[in-house]
């Protein structure tokens, strides 16, 4: 032992650059370092080309004027903006109740049983369906049918279409969200007495409630700027909303349709649209950020 000891050099610690080892390491993180610029590149492209290409045409009366007809000039996007709001408004109304309450009872009652594994089995399936067929699905049950006071196309059907698609992120987020709650505080409550639906309501939803909202948040970032669904249920209207029963302007459906128009004024109103919408997206990704941020503290 004391001659290994004095056989010890302090430059033994030292990296040295010109070992294999060390060379083909660096060359692996640097391999590893390019493709993770590769992977966000395209993101950060399509971003600034988008914001570049709304920005120079963005005008605050944009955001009261109706669209105007073909081969006029001037107009906006107020109809969509307001649209795309009740819409994602609505879906949040159908989805979160059901989605928050399908986590509740996966995270909390189910006990593992075969239904809550087949349960989670469908979320993880729903999570990768993609979004025209939630369009279809909601087509063939409600616009076809006129089940909704006999109106087909309407924005209730356009919510109805998101809420699909919001639902397995919502659940998912809720089941994990609650798994992360002590068992302490569950063994608590139920030992004062708490029955275990109290105990869920009054003490493990509070403590999640940050993971939840994420969810939340993220799930209506993920379906505000879908388009198939909307274009099979909610249509579109050069008009203002009429009602929830009836056809509306959305801001995906209205790129859809004036970004292949021949007309100058529709496409500008495309890209100030595109604008918007991308503005709208990444301020809910940051602020989901922010709630898992703040969780953590």
């Amino acid at each position: 032992m004391t001659s290994s000891i004095s056989n010890f050099s302090p430059t033994s610690l030292h990296r040295k650059p010109g070992l294999l080892r060390n060379q083909a390491n660096g060359f692996m993180t640097g391999l590893a370092s390019a493709f993770a610029a590769i992977a966000v590149l395209p993101l950060i492209f399509v971003i600034a080309y988008v914001l570049f290409k709304g920005i120079s045409v963005i005008r605050p009366l944009m955001f009261v004027q109706l669209p105007p007809p073909p081969g006029l000039e001037g107009g906006g996007i107020g109809n969509a903006l307001l649209g795309t709001l009740l819409v994602t408004l609505i879906s949040v109304v159908f989805s979160v109740p059901v989605g928050v309450g399908g986590g509740i009872y996966l995270a909390e009652f189910s006990q593992g049983n075969k239904f809550a594994e087949f349960v989670r089995f469908g979320t993880n399936v729903l999570a990768g369906v993609p979004s025209i067929i939630a369009g279809v699905f909601i087509y063939g049950l409600v616009i076809s049918t006129r089940v909704l006071f006999g109106n087909s196309y309407s924005a209730v059907a356009g919510g109805l279409a998101l809420s699909v698609l919001m639902l397995p992120t919502i659940i998912k987020t809720t089941d994990e969200g609650l798994k992360l709650v002590p068992q302490e505080l569950r063994w608590g409550a139920l030992g004062v007495g708490a029955s275990k639906f109290v105990t869920t309501m009054k003490v493990v939803l509070p403590a999640a409630v940050a993971p939840i909202a994420t969810g939340i948040v993220l799930a209506i970032a993920r379906s505000a700027g879908e388009t198939a669904p909307l274009i099979f249920t909610a249509l579109f209207s050069p008009f203002w909303p009429e009602g929830i029963f009836k056809p509306l302007a959305t801001m995906s459906v209205l790129i859809f349709n004036f970004a292949i128009m021949p007309y100058e004024a529709q496409i500008t109103l495309a890209w100030a649209a595109s604008f918007v919408l991308v503005i709208m997206i990444l301020g809910m990704n940051i602020f989901a950020r922010w709630i898992s941020g703040f969780a953590q503290r």
